[in-house]
Formats: C-alpha cells, structure tokens, sequence
C-alpha cells in the first residue's frame, strides 16, 4: 500500500520496506467492532453478496467483504480474528508482484484456474480448484502470485486472520483435497493441529468445506468456546438457524454453541469458525 514505510530497507535495495502487515491491519480494528441484530440468545451480522466493496483493475476484479486497501467501511473491519475474505478473479497472465507479509496467517483457496505462487522460503507451487494453501507469514516473507495460464482467468479466495502468536518462523503448507471427500457433507481443511485433517494455522480456528444436497440438514458445533462462526457460500442457497443467504452472502454468528444448516438448494459453503478476540 502506497505511502506506508516502515523506515527499513528491502533486503539488496534501497527502497523501504513497507510497514507491518500486522501492525497496519490491527490498528484499524476494535475486537469485536461488529454492528449486532439479537436473535434470541444469538449475536449475527449479515453481508450480502452486492453489499461488498468492489475493485476493478482491469487485470483483477475483486469483492471484499471486509475493509481492504481503498475500500473502506468502518461497520465491515472484521469478524474476529478474521480480517480479509476478498474474493478474487484474475485474468490470464497476470497476478500480484512481489510483496511483503508479516504475522498473519493467509489462506488460498483457488475456485477455479491455476494460481502460481513464488515465495523467499524457496517455494514455487501452482495451486488449482481443489487445492488449499496457508502461508504463515511470521517475522516476514515476500511472495508473487500469478495466473499460470495466459488465456484463462484465474478465481480464488484470499483469507487473512490475524496470529495467536507472532514473530513465528514463516512456513507454507498445501494440501489437495482430492484427499478428502467434499462431495458430500462437510470437510475439515483447516485447524491449529497439525496432526489433524487439512492444513494448519497459528490460531484457533476451523474452515470446514462442503457440498450439501437440496434438503440436507445437519448442525455444526462451533469447536471453542468464544468461538463465532462465519459462513460464506460459494454456490446455491442455504438457511442457518432461518436466515437465508444465497450465492456470495456472508453471515457470521456468535455467542452460540451451534448452528444448524439447511440447504433449499444444491450448495457450496466455507464455514470459518474464529475466536472473537485477539488473545
């Protein structure tokens, strides 16, 4: 972001380093600074889909459902730890540059295309419909991302949370889901234990992925107590605890032990379960 130095200098240059992701990110947020409707014992806050912030480059267009570079709304900040969800499309051949990241945890999840990633721990990867990545950025690291393909756009989302731990040794992970099945039901991709399914981050949150079929119905327990849930849906509709959301709508809840989930059509949802607040 243009204008914001941190005073140091990029390694083998004489441009500044740009300040703390971290750092700039926290600085705009209020745990929890979230515009509140009570239903029953429940805590919510709807986003729909045409409410996002929006940017067109030409090369990338982009939905944020939270605040995000010139898009700026101060009542959409957060929802918890969870700080970006910006959903992404970019077209063939072109991609983001090189740039910095520090202390956040960030996650790419491609819908559609081939996503190549370079990176200064030394990785270059391509990641595609199917595939999960988490870049924990840690005491800093520098990373490109382009569309692999010159013909073809690339769609994918990019999800930040804030750490429970910063200054971490910076480390990239990713998984192919073909490993699991999501053609029904909900799957795990993400939690802070390594040793369970999916990938994992620095924080205590769950991403559970899933296909569900015209009327299935099920709950979903939220893991941690101070936990929230944030659910965004890829495709079709669905109801949680009656509120409806279709295609894109985002819906985040807390002070609650579960939800339960219906779909009124065939449907691809992300479930973001978070801690609301900073620990």
């Amino acid at each position: 972001m243009a204008g914001l130095a941190s005073g140091k200098l990029i390694p083998g240059t004489d441009e500044l380093m740009p300040s703390s992701t971290y750092d700039r990110l926290i600085d705009q947020v209020g745990f929890n600074h979230l515009p509140t409707i009570e239903l029953k014992s429940m805590k919510s806050v709807l986003h729909k889909a045409e409410t996002r912030g929006k940017a067109d480059h030409g090369w990338l267009q982009s939905h944020h459902s939270f605040s995000f570079a010139s898009y700026y709304n101060p009542e959409r900040m957060n929802f918890g730890v969870l700080r970006v969800l910006n959903d992404d499309k970019v077209a063939g051949g072109k991609g983001f540059g090189t740039h910095p990241h520090d202390n956040m945890e960030i996650i790419s999840i491609p819908l559609s295309g081939d996503l190549e990633h370079k990176d200064s721990m030394g990785n270059t990867t391509v990641i595609k419909q199917g595939d999960v990545q988490v870049m924990s950025a840690g005491t800093g690291v520098y990373h490109s991302e382009y569309n692999k393909n010159a013909n073809d756009e690339v769609k994918f989302l990019q999800i930040w949370l804030f750490p429970n731990k910063k200054n971490v040794e910076p480390r990239y992970d990713q998984i192919s889901l073909d490993q699991y099945d999501i053609t029904s039901g909900l799957k795990q991709i993400l939690s802070p234990n390594p040793e369970d399914e999916g990938v994992w981050i620095h924080q205590d949150a769950w991403f559970h992925l899933g296909t569900l079929a015209q009327g299935t119905k099920q709950e979903y327990q939220i893991k941690k107590a101070q936990n929230g849930l944030y659910t965004f849906v890829l495709s079709g509709e669905i109801r949680i605890n009656g509120q409806e959301l279709h295609q894109r709508d985002g819906y985040g809840v807390w002070d609650i032990d579960k939800v339960t989930i219906e779909s009124s059509d065939d449907a691809q949802i992300l479930l973001m379960d978070v801690p609301m607040s900073l620990s």
